[in-house]
């Protein structure tokens, strides 16, 4: 397998995007179980905010990370992407019931609590192991990361969710827009008054 080193230290673009959605999913499980015995509304949108997020990300990383690592793991190292395919078999399992539920009670919680132990197992796996064996080929995942970035957005607006990041840039850009707006009506009363 070629590696291709970058040698700035930085995590992979893709990587980095994997990672991020492992611990945003985490939170929310995590969010989950502080709500456990809070009311039936709360528990459904956290969890359906779960399974969207989970859908998305492994949506994505089947339509790009698996079929690059399939194209830049060594035979022997497949069983590791195998076995990552069959965990997002049995999550979308899961997944498709907690969305179907219609009562939210002890075998609801019993799903959820799965769901995240199945995720947990998951995220182990991919960051310890499979990371792991093409950190080094970091300007392939930059470049990989970037066609990732740019499909979850699409994959994240078809599904009706925001990304935190894209919240926070557009918060900014309308604030920058308003301080410009701002500043070239200032100009424009100045050379007025001229």
């Amino acid at each position: 397998m070629a590696k291709a080193r970058n040698g700035s230290g930085a995590r992979p673009v893709a990587i980095e995007l994997l990672e991020s959605d492992h611990r945003h999913v985490e939170a929310l499980l995590d969010q989950y179980e502080s709500e456990k015995e809070g009311d039936d509304g709360t528990k459904r949108a956290i969890a359906m905010q779960i399974c969207a997020e989970l859908t998305a990300h492994a949506q994505l990383e089947e339509e790009l990370f698996y079929p690059w690592l399939r194209e830049n793991l060594d035979e022997e190292q497949m069983e590791m992407l195998e076995e990552a395919y069959v965990e997002h078999a049995s999550a979308k399992d899961l997944i498709a019931q907690i969305e179907g539920a219609s009562d939210i009670g002890p075998e609801y919680d019993a799903k959820v609590k799965v769901l995240g132990e199945y995720v947990k197992h998951h995220v182990q796996e991919e960051e310890n192991e499979i990371f792991k064996e093409v950190r080094d080929m970091q300007d392939e995942l930059d470049e990989l990361g970037q066609e990732m970035h740019a499909r979850k957005a699409e994959l994240m607006e078809e599904l009706g969710l925001m990304q935190e990041e894209e919240e926070g840039e557009e918060e900014e850009g309308m604030a920058a827009g308003a301080s410009r707006g701002r500043a070239r009506s200032r100009q424009g009363e100045q050379r007025g008054a001229r």
